[in-house]
């Protein structure tokens, strides 16, 4: 912006505009100042650079005014503290001797300011902003100063010399510990002539890498170094960097490096990626993979080795890549390779390991099947929890269908009145096992656990299923040496596991129309630990895509209504619960194979009782029971009648409790889940009021499954028995009780 104190009209005012505007086009502040030191005119740009003072940047501002507020308001970092004595100077040096004055304001910039006299008396000011060229000087200067400092710092071997003579002209420290104090570069060289090579193998390229050389080093001994060069200028003549590695150190590492790679317990090795040639292999390389002339004769599948290189070639490296290789002798075997594609002598080089899978997949499989085994027993915790909310449902109805039945054959003499008794007692005992079945396999555990003979379990078995199969058409042959020895187990659950597996068999064979043997088999396991049991059939087989399911509760691939898919998870369960395993053999070729392990019994052979658990002696003895389910109740009283007991029946924990406070009995049954006072309240307060009772109590329950139940008897130690309960059971429960006490000296 310019402004003036006088405005003529005609040519005075069109010179003025072309002033004015030839001002304001200058790169320069431009400020005028009449003879009186009053601001005439200034540009835009003078505008810009004082803008600490723009606001009374206006024609007639006097310079003494202008000085001492740029003084005041702390615009020019040399002011701050003098600014009286800063604006004297200014003042009585006199415009005439300020020229290329560099002036720096405290925002950093950096101004070069003149002052011109004019022939009138006034002076023109001019400005040049050289804030961003200063920093360049300071800049270059920083950079010079740091490339010398690092130069000079580090332990880089760097030279420069003059092209023709090889005057040297700089040298790092470096160098000059590796060299000495040379004076020119040729004397590094053992010979003159390698110098000249040197340059004209530069002068071909401009520049040259990693070239190989002998040299003469500082105390006069021959060593092998690497130099990189490039062509410089320095003040205006060309010059030859370079850049030098002493080789001595590198050359004994590749030296030891070679001895630790043959010393190395892994396979170790280098090849071409082209050709496959062999550049190095390692001792447990060739113990490994065998003497062979070419990498590429290591695969089984030639197609396998250039999707290796392939993938190599992509990413620079690949790690753990299972291909299939032959060993020395010329097996094939899983091998997994992890390798780095380098440059090696200017060529594409592998260096790689390779493992020996076999041990890793083997170990991979067996815990496959252990998780599949996890697996399972989680599915068929599920289903547990589901048989026991059934199972329990039915105890309580069962135990009155059951009982009865049992009591009325004893007293019925008429035989077509006994046969009906016979078949309803039966079909309830064949429930009550069902249910109990089912509450055992939730429990994951037996039942009744004894010493049994496996080889009587598999015929039973073997008979029992070729009931169904009368027609000849499917043999069901066994082969069992009745030596084997005796395992621990529920004698009815193993018998079931068996006779589902012959029955599955043999209905796979009749719906496909394949096959005519089902034969079932028993020996000692190698180990020596367990008996295993083999149910094979010649029949279609299991499709290979619903192996892994068999065992899953409710998967059937049986029509609607054929099959729950509940059989073969129950069989699971059954053996998981003995602590054995059952799995389906996939490598046993045509038809189906089972194979089943149990271990073996710890104890000596036990000779099976004979006695006749429907006949027991009569008792003279007062019982109290108590149960909610009242038919429950009312027919364990009447057992314990039978026994010659005196009972008191009571339906709710409170009355029993009442009882016993006013009268003394031999024998305390209780049932666990009631409502208000249940067992658990029982128990309590029989250990707190009438511990002698305790000896004398025992539980009748349909609910072992409950976290409560199973913590009071396992906490209480009393002895229980599972609804539905038979007579015989009661009998037996008595003969404990009972036991007991006079093992004490309390006995009647």
């Amino acid at each position: 912006m310019i402004v003036d104190m006088v405005n003529e009209p005609g040519e005075t005012e069109k010179a003025r505009d072309l002033l004015r505007d030839a001002i304001e086009s200058l790169k320069e502040g431009f400020a005028l100042y009449d003879d009186d030191r009053r601001l005439v005119m200034f540009n835009q740009r003078y505008a810009d650079m004082n803008k600490g003072v723009a606001d009374i940047l206006k024609p007639g501002l006097d310079w003494e005014i202008l000085m001492r507020e740029t003084a005041k308001r702390g615009i020019y970092a040399e002011a701050i503290g003098n600014e009286e004595k800063w604006v004297s100077d200014r003042l009585n040096n006199g415009v005439e001797f300020i020229q290329d004055y560099e002036l720096v304001e405290t925002d950093g910039r950096t101004y070069l300011v003149s002052v011109h006299p004019t022939n009138l008396g006034g002076f023109v000011v001019t400005r040049e902003d050289i804030t961003d060229r200063k920093q360049i000087e300071a800049d270059e200067r920083e950079g010079d100063l740091l490339i010398r400092t690092v130069l000079d710092a580090s332990s880089a071997v760097v030279v420069m010399a003059r092209i023709g003579d090889g005057q040297i002209l700089y040298r790092s420290p470096a160098a000059l510990e590796l060299f000495g104090n040379t004076k020119t570069a040729k004397d590094h060289y053992v010979n003159e002539e390698d110098r000249a090579d040197f340059v004209t193998e530069m002068l071909a390229d401009g520049q040259v890498d990693d070239y190989r050389i002998a040299a003469r080093n500082a105390a006069g001994k021959i060593i092998d170094i690497s130099v990189s060069a490039r062509f410089a200028e320095f003040k205006g003549e060309e010059v030859i960097v370079t850049s030098v590695i002493d080789l001595t150190e590198q050359l004994e590492a590749e030296a030891l490096i070679r001895q630790v790679l043959e010393a190395c317990p892994v396979p170790v090795q280098m090849t071409k990626v082209e050709t496959g040639e062999l550049l190095f292999r390692s001792p447990e390389t060739i113990a490994l993979l065998g003497e062979v002339e070419n990498s590429r004769q290591y695969y089984v599948n030639q197609d396998e080795r250039e999707d290796y290189v392939k993938r190599l070639r992509m990413n620079g490296f690949v790690n753990e890549h299972r291909v299939q290789l032959r060993d020395q002798t010329g097996n094939a075997f899983w091998a997994a390779i992890s390798a780095r594609m380098i440059d090696f002598k200017g060529d594409e080089v592998i260096v790689s390991n390779s493992r020996d899978l076999t041990e890793e997949l083997a170990l991979q499989e067996e815990l496959e099947s252990q998780r599949e085994m996890i697996f399972q027993n989680e599915k068929m915790s599920a289903l547990g929890e589901l048989l026991a909310g059934v199972a329990h449902e039915l105890n309580n109805p069962l135990s009155v269908v059951v009982g009865h039945s049992l009591m009325m054959r004893e007293e019925i003499s008429d035989p077509d009145l006994a046969a009906r008794v016979e078949k309803i007692g039966a079909s309830a005992e064949r429930c009550a096992k069902i249910v109990k079945t089912f509450l055992a396999m939730a429990r994951q555990q037996p039942s009744k656990i004894e010493q049994v003979d496996i080889a009587s379990i598999v015929e039973t078995a073997a008979d029992v299923a070729g009931y169904g199969s009368k027609s000849g058409e499917i043999n069901i042959a066994s082969d069992v040496s009745h030596d084997l020895p005796f395992i621990d187990a529920d004698a009815d659950q193993i018998t079931q596991v068996l006779i589902n597996l012959i029955i599955n068999a043999e209905q796979a064979i009749k719906a496909s129309g394949t096959g005519d043997l089902i034969k079932v088999s028993a020996h000692v396991a190698d180990n020596k630990e367990a008996v295993q049991i083999i149910v094979k059939d010649n029949g279609p087989g299991i499709p290979e895509n619903i192996r892994p399911r068999v065992f899953e509760p409710f998967f059937t691939t049986k029509e609607v209504g054929e099959g729950t898919g509940i059989g073969l998870a129950f069989c699971h369960r059954i053996i998981l619960s003995h602590g054995g395993q059952i799995k389906l053999d996939e490598s046993s070729g045509a038809g189906s194979t089972f194979k089943i392990s149990l271990p073996l019994s710890e104890q000596s052979r036990v000779e099976p009782e004979t006695a006749d658990p429907a006949k027991s002696d009569k008792y003279d003895l007062k019982a109290l029971v108590v149960d909610d389910e009242v038919d429950v109740g009312e027919l364990t009283s009447e057992i314990l009648k039978r026994e010659g007991f005196e009972v008191d029946f009571v339906s709710h924990g409170s009355e029993a409790l009442e009882l016993l406070s006013k009268n003394k009995y031999d024998v305390f049954l209780s049932d666990l889940n009631m409502p208000g006072i249940d067992g658990q309240e029982v128990y309590k307060t029989l250990k707190r009021d009438f511990p002698d009772m305790l000896e004398k109590t025992a539980f009748v329950t349909g609910d072992t499954m409950g976290e409560t139940s199973q913590a009071l008897l396992q906490k209480s130690g009393l002895p229980y028995v599972e609804k539905p309960v038979s007579p015989s059971e009661f009998r037996e429960l008595l003969k404990k009780l009972l036991a007991n006490q006079k093992g004490k000296g309390n006995g009647k």
